[in-house]
């Protein structure tokens, strides 16, 4: 989310658009990626996070006192810099930004699926106040001028008419440079419970097995590191999986690999995807939802695996090393699909949008 709200920031401004972006818990933090000096960033300093991992009846009641500051700081702030359009990307603002009574034209995308909060699979009441939220959210997003989703697949679960289409988009196209001979996969993405990259470990354990001189390398952080690092160590794969810090450079990472590795138990339109595509890598990722389908034609330009399938996940892996020939055919298909994915034409699509609406 942060590096296709950056590039679309940077587009916009270089367009003669004013553009500000407002966070709730930046704490000082300095953007990851670098941001053009016209785009203005305002942190109103909510911090729900800080209340991550405290008992239920705590995080509600802090839920609502924040709620209460966000409302306020957010309403002084519009107020003050009178943008014309607002975009929420389905945060906590999402609950009180419509009823804000500042003239402004009020759109919400969001960048996952709708049944997000239900794949969390969290237990007990978590549960419960998922499946409500999610039930909740489908009147939420009626209420916006318009509602943008990112694939053709996360529209038809909508009941709402104010919906569009609108995908995420890469920006440039480097030289194709696709090496199938570097016996090197990777993944990317933050180490958490979406991402799945347990499942990818499990299946890299077949993988090694009959691929032995093939190395995974993942490149993340997050709250499962140590968990993940633990299952790699318990299955004897430290030699040939390695996790790895992020890296603004990502790009060099990609140019030394054969092959694109997507483990997501949800996701909403995967940018690493796009990416991984734009330097040809041949991709194999779960079916899950949504945005896997709407990028990869399975067979042409990619494999699609039933969600879930860990062991057709790693016959998949294990047969495309094997065959060499068939690695290079998807990368030329993928070159070709990711035109559809250009910085003009999408972000060409946000300013008719901006246009129909004001």
């Amino acid at each position: 989310m942060e590096r296709i709200i950056t590039d679309k920031a940077n587009y916009l401004a270089g367009q003669g658009f004013e553009v500000s972006i407002v966070t709730t818990e930046q704490k000082g933090r300095k953007p990851f990626f670098t941001l053009s000096p016209s785009v203005r960033c305002y942190d109103l300093g909510i911090n729900y996070e800080d209340e991550n991992g405290s008992s239920f009846l705590k995080k509600s009641t802090s839920f609502l006192y924040k709620q209460r500051m966000h409302r306020q700081r957010m309403e002084e702030l519009v107020f003050r810099i009178r943008p014309d359009i607002i975009i929420s990307t389905f945060g906590n603002e999402v609950n009180f930004l419509t009823s804000l009574k500042d003239g402004s034209k009020k759109i919400l995308e969001i960048h996952f699926s709708k049944f997000f909060r239900r794949q969390l699979q969290r237990k007990g009441i978590w549960k419960w106040v998922d499946a409500y939220r999610s039930h909740v959210d489908e009147k939420k997003v009626k209420a916006f001028d318009r509602f943008i989703v990112l694939t053709e697949e996360d529209k038809e679960y909508w009941n709402t008419d104010n919906i569009q289409v609108i995908p995420n988009f890469i920006t440039g196209m480097p030289p194709c440079q696709y090496n199938p001979d570097t016996s090197r996969a990777i993944a990317v993405g933050r180490l958490s419970f979406q991402k799945g990259y347990s499942r990818m470990i499990r299946a890299w354990e077949t993988v090694h097995r009959e691929c032995p001189g093939w190395k995974l390398d993942i490149y993340g952080g997050g709250e499962e590191e140590e968990e993940l690092k633990a299952l790699i160590d318990r299955l004897n794969l430290n030699e040939t999986i390695t996790i790895n810090p992020p890296t603004a450079y990502i790009g060099e990472e990609y140019r030394n690999s054969s092959l694109f590795l997507l483990s997501s138990r949800y996701e909403g339109f995967p940018m690493v995807l796009l990416e991984a595509m734009s330097y040809g890598l041949p991709i194999i990722s779960f079916d899950c939802k949504c945005g896997p389908k709407d990028l990869i034609t399975d067979g042409k330009d990619g494999i699609l695996v039933k969600e879930g399938d860990v062991q057709a996940f790693a016959a998949s892996i294990v047969s495309l090393i094997k065959d060499r020939e068939r690695r290079k055919a998807l990368s030329e298909n993928t070159r070709l699909k990711i035109n559809n994915f250009t910085e003009e034409r999408i972000m060409e699509k946000w300013t008719r949008l901006f246009n129909e609406i004001i």
